[in-house]
């Protein structure tokens, strides 16, 4: 696959694509009714193809399972082809049902492989999956195509943190597969019980689920604390593994183009974003599945905010590339005295700080004034004054200040008092629009 050909090889998938819903997905029926060009597809560019057809909101296909419960009306084969039912984790509203048949499953475990390939994950890896299996999808697709790439695969499901990291060195697990949040819990857990990370095995981290993987001064501590490198991938519910980590691009990932065509837009008003002069595209990041043809999304408004990029990378791929992984979601965005904020901005500044064990934050307006509050656990045997002059609360709330230009409140909490999180963690409380 070359740069030039990508284009090429997208459109054909998208008419064959239009080619197996239209018919017989009443969702896409009803959705595409009367555009002309669609029905004579054959030899089209993929500009032309995608300006033909609408963007996609996640409010739809609420809507959509609401109207049709409980699956929705996105389902192109009666149902039942399919064998595999998931749902999304429902932090953006009602959660979603998701189904796939064989073959959609087939693609989907095949998009995995990209991402093992991208962190040289092979069959003599030993890969530990510490989370318990539930209706989300990424860990039953990590876990059947661990064992489908040849390696062995650990489960970790129905443990404690403790008995997850001794099962871990027990195994001799190479690779673990977490969410930057657990990783950094488990690192903490350890540290605790006197287990050597960085002594292990592991040399892999492939994380997910949220945007701490990207950001440099959480993959530094989790680094530090492993003593093995991380690779971050993205994907979601309801279209699949979209991007991974490559070996010699760290900090973006590619987006898997054979199988996904990306687009930026404006966040605002949905205009396409395109790349020119070699900038990379910032914007919303809108997703097509091209072979998962049982529930297939076209033009799907992700919420991720992106830096899309066509520039080459060292590896060869001639994928594009998402630079700083996902920068942040779209309604997580406040503006704060004449400032744009979003938490992945907090975040990589209180992880400079190996002293803060975990943290929180909360935006609330008072009268006419909106103001960011941190609630700030400090690690066990942290070093150095917490309070006063010099302290450890002093340095961060100067620090924030001197990034984000206005001056938040911090509050130091006890040790222990913060909740810990096995999956996408809840950090950020945006309580103006209550």
């Amino acid at each position: 696959m070359t740069r030039e050909s990508l284009p090429t090889t997208q459109a054909r998938k998208l008419v064959e694509l239009l080619g197996a819903v239209l018919p017989a997905n009443a969702f896409w029926r009803r959705k595409l009714e009367g555009r002309p060009l669609l029905r004579s597809a054959e030899g089209c560019r993929l500009e032309d193809l995608l300006a033909a057809l609408p963007l996609t909101t996640k409010d739809e296909l609420q809507r959509d399972q609401e109207i049709h419960p409980p699956f929705g009306s996105n389902l192109t084969y009666p149902l039942g082809a399919y064998t595999r039912i998931h749902r999304t984790s429902g932090t953006t509203g009602r959660a979603l049902w998701w189904l796939d048949t064989p073959a959609s499953w087939e693609w989907f475990l095949r998009q995995w492989d990209e991402i093992f390939r991208g962190a040289a994950v092979g069959p003599s890896d030993r890969i530990f999956f510490p989370f318990s299996f539930g209706p989300f999808v990424g860990f039953w697709a990590a876990f059947e195509a661990s064992a489908r790439h040849g390696c062995l695969s650990v489960p970790g499901g129905g443990m404690t943190t403790t008995a997850r990291l001794r099962v871990l060195l027990e195994t001799g697990a190479t690779v673990v597969a977490a969410t930057p949040t657990y990783a950094l819990h488990m690192a903490e857990v350890a540290c605790a019980e006197g287990l050597d990370l960085p002594g292990s095995a592991v040399r892999v981290l492939l994380l997910a689920g949220e945007p701490g993987g990207s950001i440099p001064e959480t993959r530094a501590r989790i680094e530090q604390a492993w003593g093995a490198r991380c690779f971050d991938h993205c994907g979601m519910t309801e279209v699949g593994p979209v991007g991974f980590e490559c070996l010699d691009g760290p900090g973006g990932m590619h987006v898997i183009e054979p199988e996904f065509i990306a687009e930026v837009v404006d966040p605002r008003t949905g205009a396409p974003v395109p790349c020119t002069g070699g900038a990379p595209a910032e914007g919303e990041l809108v997703v097509t599945s091209l072979g998962r043809l049982g529930s297939p999304l076209i033009r799907y408004r992700t919420g991720d905010l992106v830096r899309l990029s066509r520039a080459p990378c060292p590896c060869g791929r001639p994928y594009a590339r998402l630079e700083g992984g996902i920068l942040g979601r779209t309604d997580d965005m406040v503006f704060i005295r004449g400032n744009n904020l979003y938490p992945s901005a907090v975040e990589a500044i209180i992880r400079r700080f190996p002293e803060v064990a975990e943290f929180r934050s909360r935006v609330r307006r008072r009268g006419e004034m909106t103001t960011l509050e941190v609630e700030v656990e400090p690690a066990r045997g942290a070093a150095g004054p917490l309070e006063g002059p010099g302290g450890l609360r002093e340095r961060i709330e100067r620090e924030l200040e001197r990034t984000l230009l206005f001056r938040p409140e911090v509050r130091l909490v006890p040790g222990g008092s913060l909740p810990r999180f096995e999956l996408k963690a809840k950090r950020f409380f945006n309580e103006t629009t209550r």
